[in-house]
């Protein structure tokens, strides 16, 4: 393996120039300075006792691979950006707050620990820090912005707001420590005071050890080579910033793309949420019902997937795939040629779930199988309306669902649908995901909550199988699923089965559910089946027969519920789910 990095140590001094003409810089992914005053004040204390502050990560610029938007570290101002020679990718804030409070000449915008905007001078007590009984800790203090410290009733207890009364109060302000013209000035005038020979001592001990312990302060500091690659870079990134912001692979390749003066980050909000300046514009992906729980790095794979696939038929040792490598290796020029086919792609795989009764983001069984549902649709274009295309394209689906395989390892399994399935229309044997999927009947037994993928895929399954609403006797699409807030409910009430002593595990199951509406929840109750199946009748003015063929459109045994046999319902449910299953996966 390659050497990607070096550790050696640096001068604070050196490190803080190199920030000063802008040398070293932050990469514009990194989050905003946000250091509140006692933690700046107590790592000046580290520095003046000599304590380790903890390593620097830097990464070399110059690498054509690994391109981002630099900025200026805050506090630092040039009259043009000049190109840096490395990025800080690992300190950040230590190195901003060292900076500010060292090199500026002004006070440094902080918070209080309320996180109330403050501003504040930091200084060091040459008193304190040359006394051997002096406790080092308080040898920094922060004055507020007019130096000058007040107390209850805005009564003043000390002025600092001169450097005369700075030196009267031996208060040497940090920021001169790496400036000689302004450190001799202030001796000068330290001296003026009193040229007492203890006070000559006190001088000489402050340079030689607080003096001293700044300007011959070092810092450990790795750096990325310029060799690294772009994954790795933010693989470490990663594993360093566990503190700050995580940095996903969307914000390193909207980093990346800055630098070509493309805004990922602008193009995905517009594609998400719309064109804010035209109200009539809807189409965006928040406002539909199935792509409002789309994130950017599902469309980043999707872009991926694609692009992989499409190089593999130029280049068959070429590998398909949609990982993180696979994603920082995009180029703005790919990502522009691909990103309005993807969000086409979306709104069509959009159409097809609701094709499948998925009407709601809640009753997706895997979001992430939206991925290679759409690189599918968007390769296949005008192809994918066609009837035959459709139902092995349902198949495809609900073996990934009932097989439950998309809940680990998705990447891959992504990389092998997407050219698998293709070439499975095309004529050529079945794609894994068909192949491996499998279901046991008593499974159901274990699929309780919206938490199972299986789970979801019943409660749609029935309601593409055309199951009938108690009351109204309408099949459920779109309109009477919002209107008449379908959602799935116990054939057999919980409190019904919980006095008959039936176990929770059973009655809870989904082979105890159906998808129903809110009205024919609230006229069920608490009731037996023989009961609320009469009101139903007589309430709502439904004969029997038509109840009956409505009860087994949900799969329902007629006899059994009417009956109130929970066991013979229960068995007989279990295993016309299971053939409605196998079914739909074409087993």
């Amino acid at each position: 393996m390659p050497t990607i990095f070096h550790s050696t140590s640096e001068m604070l001094k050196s490190l803080l120039d190199s920030v000063q003409d802008g040398r070293t810089q932050l990469p514009d992914f990194q989050r905003g300075w946000v250091w509140d005053n006692e933690r700046i004040r107590k790592l000046l204390v580290s520095v003046l006792k000599s304590f380790p502050i903890g390593a620097v990560m830097l990464l070399e610029t110059g690498n054509p691979d690994v391109r981002f938007k630099p900025r200026l570290v805050e506090g630092v101002c040039l009259p043009q950006l000049p190109e840096p020679q490395r990025l800080i990718l690992d300190g950040q804030q230590r190195i901003t707050s060292l900076y500010q409070a060292l090199y500026l000449d002004e006070p440094v915008k902080t918070t209080d620990v309320r996180g109330k905007e403050i501003k504040r001078w930091y200084y060091l007590d040459i008193n304190m820090a040359t006394d051997v009984n002096s406790d080092k800790d308080d040898a920094i203090i922060s004055l507020p912005e007019d130096k000058i410290l007040r107390g209850k009733g805005n009564v003043v207890i000390a002025d600092f707001s001169t450097m005369e009364k700075e030196c009267e109060a031996g208060l040497l302000p940090v920021h001169y420590l790496f400036k000689p013209d302004k450190l001799l000035q202030w001796q000068n005038q330290y001296f003026s005071i009193d040229m007492s020979q203890e006070r000559s001592l006190r001088w000489s001990k402050f340079m030689a050890e607080a003096f001293s312990a700044f300007n011959n302060y070092q810092l450990p500091v790795i750096t990325l080579l310029n060799t690294t690659p772009k994954e790795a870079v933010c693989q470490v990134f990663e594993n360093v910033n566990t503190g700050g912001v995580t940095l996903t692979v969307f914000e390193l390749l909207t980093a990346s793309f800055a630098a070509d003066n493309f805004s990922l980050r602008d193009d995905w909000k517009l594609r998400y949420e719309g064109n804010p300046s035209n109200s009539e514009d809807v189409k965006a992906f928040k406002n539909n019902p199935i792509l409002s729980i789309l994130e950017n790095t599902d469309f980043l794979q999707t872009i991926a997937l694609l692009i992989t696939y499409n190089r593999k038929k130029d280049n068959p040792g070429a590998a398909v795939g949609c990982k993180r490598r696979d994603i920082l290796n995009l180029t703005v020029e790919e990502y522009k040629a691909w990103s309005d086919k993807v969000t086409e792609g979306f709104y069509e795989a959009a159409k097809f779930l609701m094709e499948q009764k998925i009407f709601s983001h809640q009753d997706i069984p895997y979001p992430s199988q939206m991925i290679p549902l759409t690189a599918i649709l968007v390769e296949l274009g005008p192809k994918a309306h066609n009837h035959t295309t459709r139902q092995k394209l349902a198949q495809w689906y609900w073996c990934g669902v009932f097989g439950e395989l998309y809940g680990a390892a998705t990447e891959t399994r992504f990389a092998k649908d997407l050219p698998q399935v293709l070439d499975w229309l095309d004529g050529k044997s079945k794609p894994d995901t068909i192949s491996e999927a499998t279901f046991d009947s008593d499974r159901l037994l274990t699929m309780r909550t919206r938490n199972s993928a299986a789970y979801k895929g019943v409660h749609v399954l029935l309601m593409r199988e055309g199951c009938r609403d108690f009351i109204s006797g309408v099949p459920i699409d779109l309109q009477t699923y919002y209107n008449d807030s379908i959602d799935i409910h116990h054939i057999f009430p919980t409190a019904y089965c919980a006095k008959q002593g039936i176990p929770k595990d059973l009655y809870n199951s989904i082979i105890n559910k159906s998808p129903l509406s809110a009205l024919t929840n609230r006229s069920i109750g608490g009731n037996p089946p023989s009961i609320y199946l009469d009101f139903i009748e007589k309430e709502k003015n439904i004969d029997a027969d038509t109840l009956n063929k409505i009860l087994e459109t949900h799969l329902i045994d007629v006899d059994a519920i009417r009956s109130d046999d929970f066991n013979t319902f229960f068995e007989k449910r279990k295993e016309a789910l299971y053939n409605k299953i196998l079914e739909a996966m074409g087993q």
